[in-house]
């Protein structure tokens, strides 16, 4: 089978609210306005931070961007960016699946909204995104989860059929929009889930 793997919440850890709290803590100090800073500043990951994600914009810019739009001072946004690529650390359950699929010989890829400076950090921190056989980064192709073009890029770049593809992200509506173009396709909610659902198909 032809696996192929989101990284954000399902490869590398994202708690973004716990993740806000505990960086700005004067600014989310319960959890209610936790998850209103995670909303105003990543705008549901469309917006400035998805130009950010698509390689439209690039850090600095992005920065200027969300102090402007929020009124917070800019060292904080700024420390905020900076901060992501470290939060996004490996989810042990997730990567040792990920150890067993490529033990039985199945075909790994990964398509993640990703924008270019945390893509460069992890592919260089960590080891096993060398296993995949190859992968698109949102910000290398200036599209992203999730709009058709994105798919048909990956499965062309993949050389392999939509049908041929299992897409394994946390993200509903990129679930949704893979199964729409012919993809395979299991949403992610935990790892004991994601290695039920592959157990089942037979494949670990």
């Amino acid at each position: 089978m032809n696996v192929v793997f989101d990284f954000g919440g399902v490869l590398f850890r994202w708690q973004p609210h716990e993740f806000m709290a505990r960086l700005l803590p004067h600014r989310a100090p319960n959890e209610a306005a936790a998850a209103a800073l995670v909303t105003e500043f990543f705008q549901s990951f469309g917006g400035d931070w998805g130009e950010f994600d698509r390689g439209t914009v690039d850090a600095y810019r992005l920065a200027q961007r969300i102090a402007w739009r929020t009124r917070m001072e800019l060292a904080d946004v700024e420390k905020v960016i900076a901060a992501v690529p470290h939060e996004l650390q490996p989810m042990p359950q997730t990567v040792a699946l990920l150890a067993r699929l490529r033990e039985r010989g199945h075909r790994l890829f990964f398509l993640s909204n990703m924008p270019a400076p945390y893509a460069d950090h992890l592919e260089s921190a960590h080891d096993f995104v060398q296993w995949f056989e190859d992968g698109v980064f949102s910000s290398r192709v200036n599209l992203s989860k999730p709009e058709p073009a994105i798919y048909h890029e990956a499965a062309r770049r993949f050389g392999v059929a939509p049908n041929e593809l299992l897409f394994i992200d946390d993200y509903a509506l990129n679930v949704t929009a893979a199964r729409a173009l012919g993809w395979q396709a299991l949403h992610f909610l935990s790892g004991e889930q994601c290695e039920a659902d592959l157990s089942a198909r037979g494949l670990i």
